[in-house]
């Protein structure tokens, strides 16, 4: 018996093949890696596209997450961040974690950390409005506070807020 032939792998074509393909989608998603931070299911994705199989990219996707390459949560709660800071609501957050292919189990708690958003809500409408009181004008920012992500009473809430400091304003 030959030193080392318990290690010895037969020289199968179709072994090398699939081996020097995981190879070869390794340096393809670390080269998509390089460029910003994705999903898992964003990788397998580009993987997939770019000719991969899919068995290949779902190994190559597994060795990411084991090499810690990719974290699902730490890039949920930097997507959280990102929008919340840009003053858009809770919905279009989720709708990003959705396009993203983020797993709904880790929505909860990357928005655990989440305040009150109705700060935000003002902020966006007296940004806006600046002062203004103009029926049309307060209901074209009522309605872009929902496309941004607020629930129809928070912007509502927020606008009546906002009414109170213009009365407030105009009593001093």
């Amino acid at each position: 018996m030959i030193a080392g032939a318990e290690y010895y792998q037969p020289s199968c074509g179709e072994r090398k093949v699939e081996s020097s393909e995981f190879e070869s989608a390794k340096v393809r998603a670390l080269r998509i890696l390089g460029t910003r931070s994705l999903s898992m299911r964003e990788i397998e994705k580009r993987l997939v596209g770019k000719g991969e199989s899919v068995d290949i990219a779902r190994q190559t996707v597994s060795w990411l997450e084991e090499t810690g390459l990719i974290n699902d949560m730490e890039y949920a709660n930097s997507i959280v961040s990102h929008y919340i800071s840009k003053g858009y609501g809770i919905a279009r957050v989720k709708d990003e974690l959705y396009k993203r292919g983020i797993d709904r189990e880790m929505w909860e708690e990357a928005l655990s950390g989440v305040g009150e958003m109705e700060d935000a809500a003002c902020n966006y409408i007296e940004k806006k409005l600046k002062g203004s009181n103009d029926k049309d004008e307060m209901r074209r920012v009522t309605n872009a506070l929902c496309r941004r992500g607020f629930s129809y009473e928070e912007a509502c809430g927020a606008m009546n807020r906002y009414l109170e400091s213009l009365e407030e304003s105009e009593d001093i």
